[in-house]
């Protein structure tokens, strides 16, 4: 279904992790530590400034795959997996982009499910890797069947 996409890679797009979006972000799920949002003690930190969040990635935008097209309802979040050479410093600009590393399938109590492995890859402007993030996006058969597959 989706293995021609293995392989396929969006280009880069700018970020910037702001202050304010880190800040709600950090309401959002709960975790209002101070080094995410309190001025001073980013300042005194080992950083000189605040970080995001681990899972912070998720909200910046990583580029679209040519003709990549999943369904907006019915997919299923399996797996999510960060590494980081480094956190995520308030102000940055992050450039990320997005590569298709697998498409598999197997039968399911349901049907036939398919698994959607991505990497996303955040970089500084100097292009040195920052984080990578790995999700496993499951396709349902009920969702196949929409899409006609």
């Amino acid at each position: 279904m989706y293995t021609d996409y293995i392989g396929l890679t969006s280009t880069k797009v700018k970020n910037v992790v702001e202050r304010e979006l880190v800040r709600r972000f950090a309401d959002s799920i709960g975790d209002n530590h101070p080094i995410y949002i309190d001025e001073e003690t980013g300042k005194q930190s080992r950083f000189g400034t605040n970080i995001a969040p681990p899972t912070f990635p998720r909200v910046l935008r990583s580029g679209t795959i040519d003709g990549l097209k999943l369904p907006l309802n019915g997919l299923i979040h399996g797996e999510q997996i960060y590494h980081y050479e480094r956190p995520l410093l308030i102000g940055e600009e992050v450039y990320c982009y997005s590569k298709i590393e697998d498409y598999y399938e197997k039968e399911g109590s349901t049907g036939k499910m398919g698994f959607l492995k991505m990497r996303r890859y955040g970089e500084d402007s100097n292009g040195h890797l920052i984080f990578t993030e790995e999700s496993i996006t499951i396709i349902t058969e009920t969702v196949r069947r929409s899409l006609n597959v």
